[in-house]
């Protein structure tokens, strides 16, 4: 069964975070600057989390997977145009 994540992050080195970007985009939904939204199953999050860890510093880069209710709502402000399927919108 898939669950639904969020990932962001913060990336020093240049390479890495087109790395990082490219590896997450091949995944997830691209919500944000450093932000992806990805539907996953547990071994898809784990092959995902060996992936990005072997891109990774440890020591400098940063990346958070938060886990969010099936039946995620979402307010968007602004410029808020790319909402992922199966994320409803509070109006």
């Amino acid at each position: 069964m898939k669950s639904n994540y969020i990932v962001c992050y913060d990336i020093t080195n240049e390479k890495r975070l087109r790395q990082v970007f490219k590896t997450l985009k091949g995944i997830g939904t691209h919500i944000q600057y450093s932000v992806f939204f990805c539907k996953l199953t547990w071994q898809e999050l784990t092959g995902l989390k060996e992936k990005l860890e072997g891109i990774i510093d440890g020591n400098e880069d940063d990346i958070r997977i938060y886990p969010l209710p099936s039946n995620s709502k979402c307010v968007v402000l602004g410029q808020g145009d790319r909402i992922p399927e199966g994320v409803e919108m509070f109006l």
